[in-house]
């Protein structure tokens, strides 16, 4: 089945999605953690911490995070877990991945964690490898969302959990309007000032109004396997943090 988000891309060019995001993300990588906390206000801390909450009660020992960045929620995850095998991340963008490498290594903690370029369409991990498989921030930046659950079940052993942070629209229509002004306004405004990258942060508020939310995204879970999916809003609607298992 085809998604609408998958056909959003950051630039108009003949080049996959794929190729695209990773084009971005190495444009943005030096801005990428200073406009996280402008455009959320810091409250983007905030939602790790609850969707790490979430992940705690698995026990998890092995943890893959898919999308990850320049680290932010793998760190989180190992300061908070310590799972026993560490955090592995991969990330499209090795621009991105060089600023998680400074940061374990600046942290002290360089040891507990792998990471290293992959594309969550097709990971390079042995069927039921991680006890948890966590996501913030990337689902809709993926190329084939159904593709993409599936590899992310398929290297979760038995009983092991999906965690999915991800942007969302609120539904109230008062606070849509004021979340529509400043995603589709201020937003890109900004980013155009600090990235200098005139698309990246006009295909935000794009890509999130065009991912599946809410029922649509654990129906996709279920679709490719998984089962016990949901989710939690949280602030007004702006982040959903889905679960599911294997």
């Amino acid at each position: 089945m085809d998604y609408k988000a998958e056909k959003i891309t950051p630039y108009n060019s003949s080049e996959s999605k794929t190729g695209q995001v990773r084009q971005m993300f190495d444009s943005i990588a030096p801005a990428y953690d200073f406009m996280n906390r402008a455009m959320t206000m810091g409250i983007d801390k905030w939602w790790r911490r609850k969707a790490v909450k979430m992940v705690r009660r698995y026990q998890p020992r092995l943890i893959l995070d898919v999308a990850t960045g320049t680290g932010d929620f793998a760190i989180q995850l190992y300061r908070s877990l310590r799972p026993a095998g560490g955090v592995t991340g991969i990330d499209l963008s090795r621009q991105m991945l060089d600023k998680a490498v400074e940061k374990v290594a600046d942290a002290h903690i360089a040891d507990a964690f792998v990471f290293k370029e992959g594309d969550c369409m097709a990971l390079d991990f042995a069927d039921g490898s991680f006890d948890a498989v966590t996501v913030a921030f990337g689902v809709r930046n993926f190329e084939h969302l159904e593709q993409g659950y599936a590899e992310m079940l398929r290297v979760l052993r038995p009983g092991g959990v999906l965690c999915v942070l991800e942007l969302s629209t609120p539904t109230n229509p008062v606070i849509k309007s004021l979340y529509n002004l400043y995603t589709r306004t201020l937003i890109p405004l900004v980013g155009r000032m600090i990235s200098h990258d005139h698309r990246a942060y006009s295909y935000l508020p794009e890509s999130i109004a065009a991912v599946p939310q809410g029922a649509e995204m654990t129906g996709i879970m279920s679709r490719v396997g998984f089962r016990n999916c949901r989710f939690s809003r949280m602030t007004f609607g702006t982040c959903t943090i889905y679960m599911a298992e294997k």
